[in-house]
């Protein structure tokens, strides 16, 4: 018979063995595998149904965890749906933020992030997520502006730098570098954007609509902004 105060003892520990046990264990909700798990779970159910449709539930059953595992790697829905935006969101801003460091001339360094930036925002995926979140933007309007900060601000603010570059450089004349990044997404967007967030365009637009659209929203910047053609060293 034991008592509270005794205590089970290994009459031959092996330290080894105990710092391989920690190394395969995750702190509660540092598991990433576990997590990623979770938002694949969550993705399909958001994406299918909505927000206000989704239940914590029914994403458990889609990702295959307990309700209580869930709430180890999240406080709750929003803070989920948030997250799952944001990751979706920093796999797209990887490839396309790396445009902008490109060694080549700034026109066709613009018209190849144009037409990703379009190619992006006009798929499926993407209008869905800001179609959920202009769901719930009045009753959520922290969500939304968490939203639009680090979407539609981190490539207005990326494009700033590279106009500040290119303007410090000598080939290009801007005056305020910020709001000739907002300039440049509306007229790289234009006609094709909006027309699938309010479901006027069921479909994405082809590649030669976005590479018209982008190319001529290009031209109008430049010729608006005074580009100087790029020297030869």
């Amino acid at each position: 018979m034991t008592t509270d105060n005794d205590q089970k003892t290994d009459p031959d520990p092996d330290p080894a063995a105990g710092s391989m046990a920690k190394c395969r264990r995750h702190a509660a909700g540092e598991d990433p595998v576990k997590r990623d798990q979770i938002l694949k779970g969550a993705m399909k159910e958001f994406m299918e149904n909505g927000f206000d449709a989704t239940s914590m539930n029914e994403i458990c059953r889609t990702a295959g965890v307990s309700k209580g595992t869930i709430y180890v790697y999240f406080a709750d829905k929003v803070d989920l749906f948030e997250a799952l935006i944001a990751e979706e969101r920093d796999k797209i801003f990887v490839g396309i933020e790396a445009l902008l460091e490109e060694d080549i001339p700034l026109k066709n360094k613009l018209t190849l992030f144009g037409q990703k930036m379009v190619e992006i925002l006009c798929s499926d995926r993407v209008i869905r997520s800001q179609r959920i979140v202009a769901g719930i933007v009045d009753r959520m309007p922290a969500v939304g502006a968490r939203f639009y900060d680090s979407g539609a601000v981190r490539t207005q603010m990326a494009l700033a730098a590279l106009f500040e570059r290119e303007h410090a450089a000598g080939r290009i004349l801007i005056p305020d570098a910020k709001r000739a990044g907002v300039q440049f997404v509306e007229l790289a967007t234009a006609g094709l954007w909006r027309a699938r967030l309010f479901g006027k365009r069921t479909t994405a637009p082809t590649s030669e609509e976005m590479n018209v659209t982008v190319e001529a929203a290009v031209d109008m910047f430049l010729r608006a902004y005074g580009a100087r053609p790029e020297q030869e060293d």
